[in-house]
């Protein structure tokens, strides 16, 4: 493992090491653990855009998607979803 130098204000070197102290974690773990899902998420995000850019550029035919929708609704019943969820 590699140690590198992160320059940090105050008020967010003491907030990481309350929740450092918190989690019973270290300082290194606690900031390991945010870069891999800041991470994470970007590569989350990048696919989410690419797939929503991918379906702008060649839509579903609406009669594909009723078909498909009509095969799920025989295959998996439907189930009484809040919509809030």
């Amino acid at each position: 493992m590699k140690i590198i130098q992160v320059p940090m204000d105050e008020n967010l070197l003491h907030a990481v090491n309350r929740q450092a102290k918190a989690q019973r974690a270290t300082r290194a773990a606690l900031i390991r653990t945010a870069c891999q899902e800041y991470l994470q998420k970007l590569e989350e995000d990048e696919l989410d855009r690419r797939y929503v850019e991918g379906y702008r550029r060649k839509p579903e035919k609406p009669d594909l998607g009723k078909a498909g929708a009509r095969l799920a609704a025989q295959v998996w019943p439907r189930e009484d979803w809040d919509e809030t969820r």
